[in-house]
């Protein structure tokens, strides 16, 4: 087993902005271009590159911006394939017994 760093929330902070900066900077944008793109202040892409917190709808219109998705679908589990709710619903009714009623002749 691998054993993974451990950083505090503000080394994550810093390690994300730095990263979110270099992305700017390879892209060729200003802060300005990011913000405008990412519909955000200029200060909110200043805070979020200086790891100094920002808001997660801010964060994803950063990322968005940068074309960067896949980082947040690293952070989501992906779809379940099967609806747990369709498979019990199937199972009832495989489950559920069947009566079958004979008529009785006629005395």
């Amino acid at each position: 087993m691998e054993l993974q760093p451990v950083y505090s929330t503000e080394e994550w902070e810093q390690r994300v902005g730095a990263a979110i900066k270099t992305l700017r900077q390879r892209a060729d944008l200003t802060q300005n271009e990011l913000a405008a793109r990412a519909n955000v202040s200029l200060s909110a892409v200043k805070y979020i590159e200086q790891g100094r917190g920002s808001s997660l709808s801010t964060f994803v219109r950063v990322v968005r911006a940068l074309g960067r998705t896949g980082w947040l679908d690293d952070l989501t589990p992906p779809p379940p394939t099967v609806s747990p709710l369709a498979m019990l619903a199937e199972r009832r009714l495989d489950a559920a017994p069947t009566r079958v009623r004979h008529q009785r002749p006629p005395s």
